[in-house]
């Protein structure tokens, strides 16, 4: 292997990880009920969003801005991902991604974990 392809496959190999890693320090200092559904978001779309490490990495810094945006500015989840939030995932990882199957169980438990996140963070009686 020669110098060029060896430079090439350690930044293939480094530079998402540092990506994932400053996305993972971002979403650690969101409220609690927006990073618990960050999380929850995160996890649907890994186990069911086929990307490769450059797209993924792009949409998990995406899906920050978006949540923290959102935090900064007082929306709550709901208005962020709609009644839906299956298809509201669908069409976001649709940017990143070429489709993937999700089975109805996934939807079922993202849609559960983001009303977990809501109440999570329903301190003052209103909505999130």
């Amino acid at each position: 292997m020669s110098d060029a392809e060896k430079s090439g496959f350690i930044a293939k190999v480094i530079g998402p990880k540092k990506r994932w890693r400053a996305y993972k320090a971002r979403v650690k200092e969101f409220p609690e009920a927006h990073r618990v559904a960050t999380e929850a978001i995160e996890r649907y779309l890994m186990h069911f969003v086929p990307t490769d490490g450059d797209s993924n990495a792009s949409m998990f810094e995406d899906l920050a801005d978006l949540f923290e945006q959102a935090a900064a500015d007082g929306t709550p989840i709901r208005e962020v991902v709609g009644e839906d939030p299956v298809e509201f995932l669908d069409a976001f990882a649709q940017n990143y991604s070429e489709g993937g199957y999700v089975p109805a169980r996934a939807k079922k438990q993202l849609t559960e974990a983001l009303t977990r996140a809501e109440e999570a963070g329903d301190t003052t009686g209103g909505t999130i």
